[in-house]
């Protein structure tokens, strides 16, 4: 069987959902709503509790044990307070923006699977722990999340003010250039798995990697595509950073120049569905990130060498505990870094990822087709190894390229400045004179790198900026 048969024969989902009916799917995703808000609530509790901890506070302790239901009240709160709508808003739109963006989370979660066939408690019924899977699950998924970002353009759009509308505007750009850097991550996956199905990616990655010996014990090599796809991986993590407009990544709300971005005229529940849409985003964003990279529910080693390791219910405890690292990356993000100039990040986007992440595609494909395929010649492999060696090294020329700093020579920088002419003060350029007013008697001051002006030039040159 050829390789182009097999890929196309693992397009199918591997997941048999041919004993759930009608109550066992609506248990489902029962379940999946539930699971994701219990997760946010944590979620919450753990980033205010971790932050504190690495600023030296002690965080939410006082509503219910270690402060744990500090992130319920909130909730009770926001569901309490006054529901605003000015009066400049689009009143439908301004409704139906935080409904989007709520529901589109809650959808994409639909593909990932908890587990393997397990029995229910219960009852006779063994089911797989997943709600449904697709042959292309996970285009699925990047569609939906792709739709979300319709809900944060729109409410920038509908409040009517201008800081909304320019969260929006940035949210909608930066979700395209890493949604692009995103997608472009996970071809690599595809090409490993023959698949682009949850269930199949995550069958892909159990089957063991090359065995060797060390002192007579045999060992394989790690099957999870986070080691053997490791730029892909990478890559992935950067972007749902990006994906998820969390730290440092998160310019469409910086309450620093934008007072709260695409929200800023939301209230109550409006902005508590808001909030919610962003942390289930996390959640789905890592739960994407450990099916397809770490091996999924699968158990990792040494705990995969138990038997009953991958059966039953206990996969969904490994699922959860590779979901929670993930959550604890965002945490520590946000907690560390701080946020990126806009002109900085998107040149990052698109300038760095996505160039990087089509070489990988080329490089991967190499791998997968000439080095690592089965029957291979030893001259093809070397061959391909040749075309990856050229291609890495074009890539870094052309980054070094792009890193070498460009001096701009098209400015007109005026000879003096007024540092108040503007009404707020403004710093010289080099090569500039400053002309500074004490009292009534203009002064001209030489800034270094300029030659020192006569005073008599000065005082002609200068404007009295108090009159009299």
């Amino acid at each position: 069987m050829s390789r182009f048969t097999a890929a196309a024969l693992g397009e199918a989902p591997t997941a048999d959902f041919s004993n759930d009916n009608g109550w066992v799917v609506l248990g489902k995703a029962l379940f999946i709503f539930v699971f994701l808000v219990v997760t946010t609530l944590v979620m919450i509790w753990a980033e205010r509790r971790v932050v504190a901890r690495m600023q030296s506070r002690p965080g939410p302790n006082r509503v219910g044990p270690f402060g744990l239901l500090q992130s319920l009240a909130d909730g009770v709160k926001l569901a309490l307070k006054e529901d605003i709508m000015p009066k400049a808003v689009d009143a439908v739109v301004f409704v139906l923006a935080p409904i989007i963006s709520a529901t589109t989370c809650f959808i994409a979660f639909a593909v990932i699977p908890f587990g393997p066939e397990a029995k229910i408690p219960f009852t006779d019924v063994v089911t797989p722990l997943q709600l449904t899977d697709l042959p292309v699950a996970i285009l699925f998924v990047l569609a939906v999340a792709a739709v979300g970002v319709y809900g944060l353009v729109l409410a920038g759009w509908s409040s009517g003010s201008t800081y909304p509308l320019l969260g929006g505007l940035r949210s909608s750009a930066q979700v395209i250039s890493y949604e692009i850097a995103m997608g472009l991550s996970l071809i690599s996956v595809f090409l490993y798995a023959g698949s682009m199905s949850t269930s199949a990616i995550v069958d892909a990655q159990a089957r063991s990697g090359q065995a060797f010996e060390l002192f007579g014990i045999p060992l394989y090599a790690p099957s999870w595509y986070a080691v053997v796809i490791f730029p892909a991986f990478a890559i992935y993590c950067i972007s749902m950073v990006g994906e998820t407009n969390r730290a440092p990544f998160d310019l469409p709300e910086a309450e620093g120049e934008l007072v709260g971005g695409f929200h800023t005229e939301y209230s109550s529940l409006k902005f508590a569905l808001f909030f919610l849409a962003e942390y289930v985003n996390m959640v789905t964003v890592s739960a994407v990130a450990t099916t397809v990279f770490l091996g999924g529910w699968r158990a990792p080693w040494p705990l995969s060498v138990w038997d009953g390791a991958n059966a039953g219910w206990w996969p969904m405890l490994w699922f959860v505990l590779k979901l929670w690292a993930f959550l604890f990356v965002f945490i520590w993000l946000r907690g560390t870094l701080p946020r990126l100039r806009y002109d900085q990040f998107m040149s990052f986007g698109w300038k760095r990822l996505i160039p990087f992440a089509l070489v990988w595609i080329v490089v991967a494909s190499i791998v997968r087709g000439l080095i690592g395929a089965e029957g291979a010649t030893q001259t093809e492999r070397l061959v391909g190894f040749g075309i990856v060696v050229v291609v890495v090294g074009a890539m870094l020329w052309v980054f070094g390229v792009l890193s070498e700093p460009q001096e701009r020579t098209d400015r007109d920088v005026p000879e003096d400045l007024d540092p108040f002419s503007g009404g707020f003060p403004v710093p010289p350029l080099p090569g500039q004179r400053l002309v500074r007013t004490n009292g009534r008697v203009p002064v001209a001051v030489a800034i270094p790198g300029s030659a020192r002006p006569d005073h008599d030039d000065a005082g002609a040159a200068s404007q009295e900026v108090h009159g009299g």
